[in-house]
């Protein structure tokens, strides 16, 4: 083979391997556009015809449906990651609080859809039940981490501060009672004020 011979087979084997990534590409943004958009459960032959390619396709860059939901959740992890590795300014931890609840008003509203997405389907992927699991264990524990001695042995009022806090409460007033994100933000931080008011400073 010549030098030119070996050139044309490297410049192919480089334009499939952008074609591939492309394709890749277009298919998780079709699944986050589907879900982002109130899709809550796309099919493959959906996410394929959004995408502007094949069934085979799709199946041929992740094996079945579990996957794709692997790699979505792992474009919306690493779009809210920088909020919530911003470092908090509040002097004292009910402070904190607070800031969290405004930064996590930012990062729950970026997810809500994706994350009911991926909750109907936990119960019949491994991989979704023990994210969702991770990412509840990870709520509690950015809370835990930030209260005095005195609150943490209070187990009723850390618990209820975690409650208010969750995605879970957020996802119920802004999609189970259909509130604004604005008015569930108050709401939360109407909880959150008097679930305050009944613990200690330090």
């Amino acid at each position: 083979m010549t030098s030119t011979d070996k050139k044309d087979v490297a410049a192919k084997l480089d334009g499939r391997r952008a074609r591939s990534r492309s394709s890749r590409s277009k298919i998780v943004e079709a699944m986050l556009q589907l879900v982002g958009n109130g899709d809550v459960a796309p099919s493959a032959a959906r996410v394929a015809e959004v995408a502007g390619v094949g069934l085979r396709t799709v199946f041929r860059h992740f094996e079945d449906m579990d996957a794709l939901y692997r790699e979505m959740s792992a474009v919306i992890e690493a779009r809210v990651l920088p909020i919530i590795a911003e470092p908090l300014k509040g002097s004292d931890w009910k402070t904190k609080m607070n800031e969290i609840a405004d930064r996590r008003a930012i990062v729950f509203e970026t997810i809500l859809p994706f994350r009911i997405s991926a909750n109907l389907k936990r119960f019949q992927s491994a991989y979704l039940m023990q994210d969702y699991q991770r990412m509840v264990k990870a709520e509690a524990e950015g809370i835990e981490a930030l209260l005095p001695g005195s609150v943490k042995t209070d187990t009723l009022g850390a618990r209820g501060i975690n409650v208010i806090l969750s995605f879970q409460t957020w996802r119920l007033l802004r999609h189970d009672q259909g509130l604004s994100t604005d008015e569930t933000l108050l709401v939360i931080k109407r909880m959150l004020t008097d679930a305050l008011h009944h613990l200690p400073d330090q």
